[in-house]
């Protein structure tokens, strides 16, 4: 049975490099190294030949030249049985390498780094590693190739017994290598693309940074690349395995709490991006179940702003999410401790605060290092049947500049405020949308239904079986009324105004039975549909 006899080792990242090493001098394979790789293992008195000393061939170019020779990819790549390539190789002189263990350059967390320089960028380009990863990896039936430091135990283990690796493990880690070297690319080709603001009719993504097409609205091309970010037990139901992938951890920092799942993600990320909706003028707070708000409030504090939200519906917030626009503070989160939550999202915690909701053991708490939406200006959906959707996000903000009022009346000041707050909160409830609010606060929530008017009838009801009257109330609709009825139930339930994007075909008549019914009506001409 053959075995590893020599092996290729230059990594940037040494974690785990010298006991995977000393089990390779152990069992008598020949190491080949380079530069600071090989003065590591030296420093621990393991034999290694220079890589210059194994070419007869300088490094050069500071070390930008060094791994492209005949020698390193020739035994990489020669064909162990075929006759010819044994030949062709016997009369250059180039041996086998059996084993090549590479990991890359940084170049994604450099250029993470903030006021990273272009220069910077260029020089933690990999050229050699990918190279020799890639001729490793193409040669799998001979050649073990490591990318990952988490697999040196495993290849140990199998040089331990045997002195070489099974062709189901070159395999597997094969497969790893092609994977990484492509995300690699296309982490290179996304920061380029926006770096030198150049045309490309496609699309590169690496988390969420998405790098758009200058002279195109969307790319005919996509690619997405993205690392595993983390487990998960499964998904949204317990018989489906699920992962998170991406950057999440640089928006949230987990502080507290039993570990995330598919559904908390979801819930929470919808959570934060309501609450951006608000910024850091007024202490608002939301309360979130399935990602749909069923409690917005604002107030001098955030304890006042949690009595609002909390007054909408005091029985679907058991097991939600609650997030915060400002540091929470210890009246708050005694508030908040008194029901059972899932997760509370915020800017930070008070240290009173934190340990009093650190007493909860299945309560998560996250802080928000960074708004969602100051993330990739494009979202990308799954829709099944191998197909994607892309599109810009909804971020559309509207001030009362921004509205046209249609009605007879006018609205008042604290109607166009109360307006302006649901608009942004309306535009965060699942299609079917209409929330009735008052001033900051919501009053009832109607969601996701299949007819407006039917969610219509579930926000006044919601609102009934809270006790709170929407008398002087505001209602808000994620898209037009289709037919004057929706609009007259409304007021008919205590709105005198209403925002609405307007463009329905029967505009002329809703406005008529605003009027006839004295509601001030304002039109946005923005639909916000959420599906």
């Amino acid at each position: 049975m053959p075995k590893i006899e020599r092996a290729l080792i230059s990594v940037f990242d040494k974690t785990g490099l010298i006991p995977f090493a000393e089990t390779l001098a152990g069992a008598g394979v020949e190491i080949i190294s380079t530069g600071g790789t090989a003065k590591a293992l030296k420093e621990k008195g393991i034999k290694v030949t220079e890589l210059s000393a194994y070419t007869g061939f300088p490094e050069m170019l500071d070390g930008r030249v060094k791994t492209l020779h005949p020698k390193i990819h020739g035994g990489l790549l020669y064909l162990r049985g075929n006759p010819e390539h044994v030949a062709t190789v016997k009369e250059h002189g180039i041996r086998p390498i059996d084993l090549v263990v590479v990991n890359l350059y940084p170049f994604e967390q450099t250029v993470a780094r903030p006021n990273v320089t272009l220069e910077e960028a260029i020089e933690n380009i990999d050229i050699g590693g990918p190279s020799m990863l890639r001729s490793a990896a193409k040669n799998h039936e001979s050649v073990t190739v490591i990318i990952n430091p988490g697999d040196y135990s495993e290849v140990a283990e199998h040089i331990i017994s045997s002195g070489d690796t099974t062709l189901e493990l070159r395999r597997k880690l094969a497969a790893r290598v092609f994977a990484r070297t492509s995300a690699y690319d296309a982490a290179i080709a996304a920061h380029l693309i926006k770096a030198f603001g150049v045309s490309s009719f496609s699309t590169a993504i690496r988390g969420t940074d998405v790098v758009k097409a200058p002279d195109s609205e969307l790319p005919a091309d996509l690619r997405l690349t993205t690392s595993l970010a983390q487990p998960l037990r499964y998904g949204e139901n317990p018989h489906q395995k699920a992962a998170l992938y991406g950057n999440f951890q640089s928006y949230f920092q987990q502080l507290h709490g039993k570990e995330l799942s598919y559904n908390n993600i979801l819930d929470l990320t919808a959570a934060a991006s309501l609450i951006a909706e608000f910024g850091q003028d007024k202490p608002t707070l939301a309360i979130l179940k399935h990602t749909n708000p069923c409690g917005v409030g604002q107030g001098s504090n955030l304890r006042e702003a949690w009595d609002k939200a909390f007054a909408t519906d005091k029985q679907a917030p058991f097991g939600g999410i609650i997030a915060v626009n400002k540091l929470l503070d210890l009246s708050c989160a005694e508030a908040i401790a008194e029901i059972f939550s899932e997760v509370i999202v915020a800017p930070d915690f008070a240290p009173d605060a934190l340990a009093l909701l650190q007493k909860k053991k299945n309560l998560r708490l996250l802080r928000v290092l960074k708004n969602p939406s100051q993330g990739s200006p494009l979202e990308l959906r799954s829709v099944g049947a191998e197909s994607y959707l892309l599109q810009e996000r909804d971020l559309k903000v509207i001030t009362a500049a921004d509205v046209k009022v249609v009605s007879k009346r006018q609205p008042t000041p604290a109607e166009m405020e109360a307006m302006l707050f649901g608009w942004k909160i309306v535009k965060n409830v699942k299609s079917n949308a209409i929330v009735y609010v008052g001033p900051g606060r919501t009053l009832g929530v109607g969601a996701g239904q299949m007819s407006r008017v039917d969610s219509s009838r579930i926000a006044v009801w919601k609102a009934g079986e809270a006790g709170l009257s929407l008398q002087g109330s505001v209602v808000c609709s994620d898209a037009f009324f289709p037919f004057p009825d929706g609009l007259i139930a409304a007021a008919q339930a205590g709105a005198t105004a209403a925002i609405q994007p307007g463009g329905s075909v029967r505009d002329a008549e809703v406005i008529a039975a605003a009027d006839a019914h004295n509601v001030a009506m304002v039109f946005t001409g923005i639909r916000h549909f959420r599906h």
